[in-house]
């Protein structure tokens, strides 16, 4: 079973391949952030670690605009057309020919909520939407129309899907927990369910980098054939296969990413690696709970996820 069919039949209701699929994801020198330089080493990186898919890392942020100070001056955000992601749309182009037919190839869609965040920073953000959420969702709406197009233009060069990473619905996040419903959930569905529609490996990134979550219920109808998450919250730790139950599908993850994988010897990450597989559920495939810090030897990550692929045949010998 080549790569492509391991991870897609991990997507059929009922059974779980023989191997487990594994994948861990980290953001690359600067100096790899775009054209063929980006191409080559997320292809180097593949390789190495002996991942089960291609995960582009998304590099090119919306700029800053520091004169947004008032909700009403978010009626000044500007759409940004093709010509905006021309660099990282390269880089998508690159990797579809050059890795597609070895493996499935996705690709990191920041939400509006988060794209809003490098827009104006996380401190107006939130404020601005507690003070005012209708001026706004004239901001939110002009970034979700840009991450549309960009989008659709991914899916012409022929991704097989999205890692569609959501922030906003974490503990004590806004004051009011229905701005969340107001100001984030519309514009995460909306690209979420243009993405689950025309591509059939999305995984759904829950993202706990800024905040932790109290639970994740508010996510559970969310688009995206996995879910990766996190499975510390404030209110208590759930398991991989709670999580599964939770969503309905299959779960990555069960490594934290500054856990054993960061500075653990070899027989330490594959210990990890085996408690994690033995209670994981059947349809799940090992990773983080999310981007794995930069200065990580990548031998630990190949170490686990060959720990991974062994796992079962190891189980049933």
């Amino acid at each position: 079973m080549n790569k492509r069919d391991l991870v897609f039949s991990l997507l059929e209701p009922g059974g779980a391949p023989e191997t487990i699929p594994a994948a861990f994801f980290l953001h690359f020198d600067p100096a790899y952030h775009r054209g063929e330089a980006a191409v080559l080493k997320h292809l180097e990186y593949f390789h190495r670690t002996g991942m089960d898919f291609v995960k582009i890392q998304y590099e090119h942020v919306f700029p800053r605009i520091p004169s947004i100070t008032r909700p009403e001056d978010w009626a000044r955000i500007p759409f940004y057309g093709l010509d905006f992601f021309e660099e990282p749309l390269k880089v998508v182009e690159g990797l579809v020919k050059a890795a597609r037919r070895e493996a499935p190839v996705i690709l990191t869609l920041y939400s509006p909520f988060m794209c809003a965040g490098h827009t104006v920073g996380d401190f107006f953000l939130t404020r601005h939407i507690q003070e005012n959420p209708e001026a706004v969702k004239r901001g939110m709406e002009a970034i979700t129309a840009s991450l549309m197009g960009f989008v659709k233009q991914c899916i012409r060069l022929g991704l097989d899907g999205f890692y569609t990473s959501t922030q906003g619905g974490e503990a004590g996040r806004f004051n009011s927990p229905e701005l969340f419903d107001e100001c984030v959930r519309p514009y995460d569905l909306a690209l979420m369910q243009e993405v689950n529609r025309a591509c059939p490996f999305n995984i759904l990134h829950i993202c706990d980098y800024a905040l932790p979550y109290a639970d994740l219920s508010r996510f559970v109808n969310y688009p995206g054939q996995v879910v990766n998450c996190s499975l510390e919250l404030t209110g208590g730790p759930i398991t991989a296969k709670e999580a599964a139950r939770m969503f309905n599908r299959p779960f990555m993850g069960g490594m934290q990413r500054k856990g054993v994988i960061l500075s653990g010897s070899k027989e330490e990450i594959r210990a990890a690696v085996r408690a994690v597989c033995a209670d994981a559920p059947p349809r799940f495939i090992l990773g983080a709970d999310c981007t794995i810090p930069s200065e990580v030897d990548w031998e630990n990550l190949r170490i686990a996820i060959e720990a991974a692929h062994t796992f079962r045949g190891e189980e049933g010998a």
